[in-house]
């Protein structure tokens, strides 16, 4: 069986990562969306409020399942038999993070490959940072991300 992890803080899920989550869930036969619980960085969205969303946004999707991890991925990956990391990237800037980090976890566990797979052309410009900015000052989200997100960064920043 073919099975991928794809990881990310998804904070929040964009419009980007459900348009990769699509196209990956019709290339492996299992896709588990991995969401980053890091003790030391600040989410606006809970673990638990960014699985919930992007439960409901792949919900067409049933290979598709959603974990939340607190630990290393590397770690991860092994204690659920996943091989293989998919790793979204818009650009030279992205693809150049994401190649060092693949490169760590490759020294962490050899076992594990990382693919990347670039998002189509309309993503390009949207990042979780981008759309908490323009959320917290009311802008227009339509396009950046799905209805239901885009109505629980209004509630956030209401």
């Amino acid at each position: 069986m073919l099975k991928a992890a794809f990881p990310g803080s998804f904070d929040p899920p964009t419009s980007g990562h459900v348009n990769i989550i699509k196209r990956a869930s019709a290339i492996f036969e299992e896709l588990v969306v991995v969401i980053a619980e890091n003790k030391r960085k600040n989410y606006l969205f809970s673990a638990v409020e960014r699985a919930d969303m992007i439960r409901e946004l792949a919900k067409d999707c049933k290979n598709v399942s959603v974990s939340v991890c607190d630990t290393l991925i590397v770690d991860f990956l092994k204690k659920e038999g996943i091989k293989l990391m998919l790793r979204g990237v818009r650009g030279l800037e992205d693809f150049s993070y994401e190649f060092e980090v693949s490169m760590m976890n490759k020294m962490l566990d050899s076992g594990i490959e990382t693919l990347f797979m670039t998002t189509d052309p309309e993503y390009v410009v949207i990042r979780s940072s981008s759309i908490k900015e323009v959320a917290s000052f009311k802008g227009n989200l339509k396009g950046m991300v799905p209805p239901l997100v885009e109505r629980a960064l209004k509630e956030k920043y209401s």
